[in-house]
């Protein structure tokens, strides 16, 4: 048979594979999907705990908008397209909520806003966790994290969060509480959060006796704002299948319900060899792209194979998880180095690590042959190449898993 799979935003991977071998494939749930422009405007006109949009502005002096940036495949533009004719008559700013990523590239822009930026574009602020004179102090978490977040959500009046919900790997889910821990955090606070992503009960899916999550929950009562947050939850084509509005809170819970709809896929029995697909805009780098390592873990066997399959177009990513994996020369060593002391980051290293002492990590990348090799993950030129090499040695008895959106679908054992 042959296979493809996306690999970028334009392009494909093709595999041919013996028809005698025993080869599944595991996607997002199929869902049904309605008017997407409808999708959002009943619920913005039916918030869950919360006063209707119309009425949050009547009284608002000026509005912050958090936005997530380019490595989501939130569809803000689609949102504005719904509201933005409520907020013309207020004073607006938008803030990208970028954690501690990167600022967007200009065809990211668009990526986020579609036709809106021209229009919007000196209104935009861009979040830097690392210029310590944007931030503000609110208080601390319980757990002691101190909640630093950008000046420009403690000036403004009012607050409207436009985000999405999936499977994270140790936030339990994106959305909600992460537009401001991580999103417009100082990096102290985020390094101090994400700390807490080494413990084994920070896992997808998970949010009750999640520490990274609890903590987050936490941080946010600091935040003594006006919110109203648009929860979206999209299909595997990243089309919308759900919206929920109104309370951060409310909203957020009523939209995990809905992406475990589309993302927590069943399985019958782990395979041998899985291969993890990551799309777009999940492969832009690797840093991101190891969600569909993490999900992957859990439909591969104990001495399995597991292939990564995403573009990675802007490289590694973090530098101090590569940093860390580079410098260690097994990843018993990485995890020793952790024990000792964590840098942001290093829970992305330390993820990694534990699954290198159980599986090999082979990847199918732009990122250079020599670079990728340092982090415990095998290069390949081609998908055909890596897997031909894995039933060579695993065998043509081996089974073969085909995790088709790797950064977000959460294979679970029945």
């Amino acid at each position: 048979m042959e296979v493809k799979v996306p690999y970028g935003k334009d392009s494909e991977q093709k595999v041919l594979i013996s028809d005698s071998m025993e080869v599944n494939f595991l996607t997002a749930n199929d869902v049904a999907i309605g008017d997407q422009a409808d999708v959002i405007k009943n619920a913005v006109a039916d918030p869950i705990e919360s006063k209707s949009l119309a009425d949050f502005l009547s009284d608002a002096e000026d509005v912050l908008i958090i936005v997530n940036d380019a490595t989501r495949p939130t569809p803000t533009k689609k949102v504005l397209d719904v509201i933005y004719t409520d907020l013309e008559k207020i004073p607006v700013k938008f803030i990208i909520a970028t954690g501690a990523h990167r600022g967007p590239s200009q065809e990211e822009y668009i990526q986020i806003f579609g036709e809106y930026y021209e229009k919007i574009k000196d209104d935009i602020i861009v979040h830097d966790a690392k210029k310590s004179e944007d931030m503000v102090f609110l208080g601390k978490s319980s757990n002691g994290t101190e909640m630093f977040v950008n000046k420009a959500g403690v000036d403004a009046h009012k607050i409207i969060i436009i985000g999405s919900v999936e499977p994270h790997y140790f936030a339990g889910y994106t959305g909600g509480r992460k537009s401001f821990l991580p999103g417009i955090a100082g990096f102290n606070t985020i390094e101090q959060n994400h700390k807490l992503a080494l413990l084994p009960e920070a896992k997808a899916l998970a949010l009750e006796g999640n520490p990274v999550h609890e903590d987050m929950e936490d941080a946010i009562q600091t935040v003594k704002k006006e919110i109203f947050a648009i929860m979206t939850v999209l299909d595997k084509d990243h089309k919308i299948y759900a919206v929920t509005a109104g309370d951060i809170h409310a909203s957020f819970t009523e939209a995990t319900v809905k992406a475990n709809e589309v993302f927590a896929a069943p399985i019958r029995e782990k395979a041998d060899i899985v291969v993890s697909v990551v799309k777009f805009p999940g492969d832009i780098d690797l840093y991101q792209a190891q969600k569909g390592i993490d999900n992957a873990k859990l439909a591969l066997k104990e001495n399995g194979i597991m292939i990564l399959v995403a573009k990675c177009r802007c490289g590694i990513g973090g530098k101090a998880f590569a940093d860390l994996l580079g410098s260690s020369r097994t990843p018993q060593d990485a995890l020793d180095t952790i024990e000792k002391g964590y840098v942001l980051g290093y829970h992305k290293a330390a993820k990694m690590a534990e699954i290198g002492r159980w599986a090999e990590m082979w990847g199918v990348t732009d990122v250079e042959p020599e670079v990728i090799s340092k982090l415990f993950i095998k290069p390949f030129n081609s998908l055909q190449q890596a897997l031909d090499a894995a039933v060579g040695i695993k065998g043509i008895k081996a089974k073969i898993l085909f995790l088709m959106d790797g950064g977000l679908t959460v294979p679970m054992v029945e």
